[in-house]
């Protein structure tokens, strides 16, 4: 992606009411100008604007789909303006990804696609600049995205695949050192397309099947037996999410959770620690479990703030929360099941965060995995002999999983545990001794699992 410049932007009180285009380049202009949020700022504007309905609907395919889709629609404009996207303005680039997309990717007429956004430019960028826009947009709908992504391709089978499915190379590359070639096409469309809200029931706080009623007749989940789909509208406004009875939560992140509480264990069952706990989804959920069977939990963040929604998420619960490192915490041998969601780079979750993928870094895996491998360390010192420890990611980096796991293995005092609850519900999650979720599989996020028994005294 180009490098951002930050623009001047008016006031919010002084800025009128817009449409939802405008609305679109503004929250992608956020993103991309002020390293914004898509999730959080797209909310806010489209309330400001008091957008709604269908057009609340279109702004939100017109920000995340061009989020999404931003290293090939900067390719394309880049090859139809015959110069480097670096040496535009960020402003008129976000503009003309915005207009690209709708030319590409959505079934908007051509001429209407090119007007608005010669329009949007004139007022949001420059009238200056509006010919280079209609000029470059105008070579853009000259062909569809087959023949761009054909014409621009090299040859190089991974460079073709990433610049169709909008992924940069070193992403699917790591994708394909898991799934293997034949089905990283797969998994690359998965994450291009917006999946539905999951929602987590809470078990006994509320049933699924109330919980689908009450979210406008989501339907049940597939794997999860506390997992319902929410087909649209602001999880935050139901009863059931509002007062702590249910939270937002991949199925995926759901089932790697229940595992931990479901592996078999033998002696006492009664303390269990999280010890990477914000922002407190798997927190929730396994301390309404631990509520059921007389068990208590240890939540651990270090950030402050990520704490306190940890203690929102499990309000009620038999869960106390600290702030603190999680490679320092507690006192060895005092746990009986030990959760380790450890910070990773969140590649398993691309379809959710649209502009991740071109935010994210090779480098940061490489940055991630010390500590990673130290709280795993620190998940297994905590556990007394015989406990259990999960060790989840949502990412399916061979880095940041099965490698973390086999060399911590190699310091002795721990063995692996066939997750065998969750492999017997989900078929194809098979992933060696460790269980691997999909997009293009499962409808999840692409979470990893790995579970561990301690065997010795380390």
């Amino acid at each position: 992606m180009s490098d951002k410049r930050n623009r001047k932007r008016a006031p919010e009180n002084d800025r009128p009411k817009v449409n939802p285009r405008r609305v679109a380049f503004d929250a992608i202009n956020a993103v991309t100008a002020d390293n914004a949020y898509a999730n959080l700022v797209l909310p806010r504007m489209l309330a400001e604007t008091d957008n709604s309905g269908r057009d609340a609907a279109l702004a939100t395919e017109l920000t995340y789909g061009t989020l999404r889709s931003l290293g090939t629609l900067e390719a394309i404009l880049a090859a139809a303006s015959g110069r480097e996207i670096r040496q535009l303005q960020q402003d008129l680039v976000d503009a003309l990804c915005l207009g690209a997309y709708q030319l590409l990717y959505m079934r908007i007429p051509a001429h209407a696609a090119v007007a608005t956004t010669v329009s949007l430019v004139k007022a949001a960028v420059s009238p200056r600049v509006s010919g280079l826009a209609n000029a470059v947009l105008r070579k853009v709908a000259a062909k569809d995205l087959e023949q761009w992504t054909e014409e621009l391709a090299t040859g190089d089978r991974l460079h073709d695949l990433s610049l169709r499915y909008a992924h940069p190379q070193w992403i699917s590359s790591e994708f394909e050192s898991v799934l293997g070639p034949e089905e990283l096409p797969a998994a690359l469309a998965a994450d291009n397309v917006a999946p539905p809200v999951h929602l987590c029931a809470k078990p006994g706080r509320i049933t699924k099947g109330d919980l689908s009623r009450e979210s406008r007749g989501g339907g049940h989940g597939q794997w999860s037996p506390y997992a319902v789909y929410m087909p649209s509208g602001d999880p935050g406004r139901l009863p059931a999410v509002a007062t702590g009875l249910a939270h937002v939560q991949d199925e995926g992140s759901q089932l790697v959770a229940l595992q931990l509480a479901e592996a078999s264990l033998e002696g006492s069952d009664k303390r269990w620690i999280d010890l990477c706990a914000g922002p407190g989804g798997k927190t929730g959920l396994l301390g309404a479990v631990a509520a059921q069977r007389g068990a208590a939990i240890d939540a651990v963040e270090i950030q402050s703030h990520r704490a306190e929604l940890v203690s929102k998420a499990s309000r009620g619960l038999p869960v106390t929360v600290h702030t603190g490192d999680g490679r320092t915490f507690g006192k060895a041998g005092s746990a009986d099941r030990v959760l380790v969601d450890a910070p990773c780079s969140g590649l398993g979750a691309l379809r959710r965060r649209p502009e991740a993928r071109w935010r994210k870094q090779r480098s940061d895996i490489d940055d991630l995995v010390p500590l990673q491998r130290e709280l795993l360390v620190s998940g297994l010192r905590l556990a007394r002999p015989g406990g259990i420890v999960a060790y989840v990611t949502c990412s399916p980096v061979i880095a940041e999983t099965e490698a973390v796991v086999e060399s911590v293995l190699k310091d002795g005092g721990a063995e692996l545990v066939r997750p065998e609850w969750l492999l017997k519900r989900v078929p194809g999650a098979e992933r060696g001794e460790f269980v691997q979720l999909w997009p293009h599989r499962h409808g999840t996020d692409a979470m990893f699992l790995a579970l561990l028994r301690k065997t010795g005294n380390r």
